[in-house]
C-alpha cells in the first residue's frame, strides 16, 4: 500500500441483503424491494462473489468477511461507510444515519481482517460516533467523502448523511483540507453520497460537474486539476448509471486497476477509452440486484485497507 491506491481491500459478503426502508428516503438510487426476498438475497450473494472473483483475478488482495445473520443488516455489503483505515495504524469509525446501519460497525471483524492481511491495526477510533451520532449528525465514511490521500484533501457534498461540522471535525483529525460543495441530481435532490458523483484516482477524477452548484463548480474542478488530476466529466444521466462510483486499486504486480460494475462501464461509454489511456485496467462484473435495491455500486462495496504491514 502507498499513496492514493491500495492493493488490499475488505469486502463483506451479505447475509441479509435487501432494500433498507430506513435509508431509501435519502437515496434516490435505491428502489423498494420487488420479488421474493430469498431470491434477492441469493442473487446479491452471487453478484458479490462474481465481483470479488474479478478483482482477485486482476491481482488485488481481497479480504472477505461474512456478515452475521443476526442482527439483520440489509446494507452490510457496503462497508466503506462505517470505517476508514490510515497508514498510522488507525481505523476511524463513522456516525451513520440508519439505525440498522450502525449495527454494521464490527470492530472484531475489522481486527480479524487486519490479521488475515498481516496488517497492523493499532487503534480503532470511535470519536466521531461518540460526539455526533447521538446528536443526529452523520458522516458516512468514504461514501460521504472522497479522499485525496496524496495531497491530504477531502471532497464532500452536503446531504442528510454528510454533516458539515462532522466533516470539518474529521478533516481536523486527519490534517486534511476540506472541500465542501452542494450537488443535486436532475430532480433537484441532493446526492446522498459524494462517491456517486466523484471518484479521485492517482491522476484522474471521474466527476459529474453539471451536478455541482454553479457557484462552486469551477472551484472544485480547479482544485482537482491543481493536484494533477485529469478530469473525466460525466453527465447526471451517466452518474445515475453509477459512472462515477468507481475506485482505483493496485494489483500486487503494480498494475493499476479500476474496479466498477457492468452498469458503470456501460454508463461511462467512450470515457472508458480515456481511462484505459491513462493506464488503467478496467475490472467489472454485473451487480444489478445490489445496485437496484441497495442503491450503491462497486465502489461502495470496497473498503480500502491502508494499514501498515505487521
Amino acid at each position: 500500500m502507498s499513496g492514493q491506491t491500495s492493493d488490499t481491500i475488505l469486502m463483506v459478503r451479505p447475509a441479509s441483503f435487501g432494500s433498507n426502508p430506513t435509508t431509501i428516503a435519502s437515496n434516490a438510487f435505491q428502489n423498494a424491494a420487488v420479488g421474493d426476498p430469498g431470491q434477492i438475497r441469493a442473487d446479491a450473494v452471487r453478484e458479490f462473489d462474481a465481483l470479488v472473483s474479478a478483482i482477485r483475478a486482476a491481482g488485488v488482495n481481497v479480504v472477505v468477511i461474512d456478515d452475521t445473520t443476526f442482527p439483520t443488516k440489509p446494507d452490510a455489503v457496503y462497508p466503506n461507510n462505517w470505517f476508514t483505515t490510515h497508514p498510522d495504524g488507525r481505523a476511524i469509525l463513522y456516525p451513520m444515519l440508519g439505525a440498522s446501519r450502525r449495527l454494521e460497525r464490527r470492530p472484531d471483524a475489522l481486527e480479524a481482517a487486519a490479521r488475515q492481511a498481516n496488517l497492523d491495526l493499532r487503534i480503532i477510533d470511535s470519536t466521531l460516533v461518540r460526539e455526533f451520532e447521538g446528536k443526529e449528525r452523520y458522516l458516512e465514511g468514504t461514501g460521504s467523502m472522497v479522499l485525496d490521500r496524496v495531497h491530504n484533501i477531502a471532497y464532500a457534498c452536503r446531504s442528510p448523511r454528510t454533516d458539515e461540522g462532522v466533516f470539518h471535525r474529521l478533516c481536523s483529525m486527519l490534517g486534511f483540507e476540506p472541500v465542501l460543495f452542494d450537488a443535486t441530481d436532475a430532480a433537484g435532490r441532493a446526492y446522498y453520497h459524494t462517491n456517486v458523483l466523484l471518484s479521485v484516482g492517482a491522476d484522474f477524477s471521474v466527476i459529474c460537474l453539471e451536478s455541482i452548484d454553479a457557484s462552486q463548480r469551477d472551484a472544485v474542478r480547479t482544485r482537482l486539476e491543481s493536484t494533477g488530476h485529469a478530469i473525466v466529466d460525466v453527465t447526471r444521466e451517466q452518474a445515475a448509471g453509477f459512472a462515477a462510483n468507481v475506485i482505483e486499486l493496485r494489483a500486487a504486480s503494480g498494475v493499476r486497476v479500476l474496479a466498477l460494475s457492468d452498469a458503470a462501464t456501460n454508463a461511462l461509454g467512450t470515457s472508458t477509452q480515456t481511462l484505459e489511456g491513462l493506464g488503467l485496467s478496467l475490472v467489472h462484473a454485473p451487480i444489478p440486484t445490489i445496485e437496484r435495491f441497495g442503491g450503491g455500486s462497486a465502489r461502495c462495496m470496497i473498503a480500502e485497507l491502508f494499514l501498515p504491514h505487521a
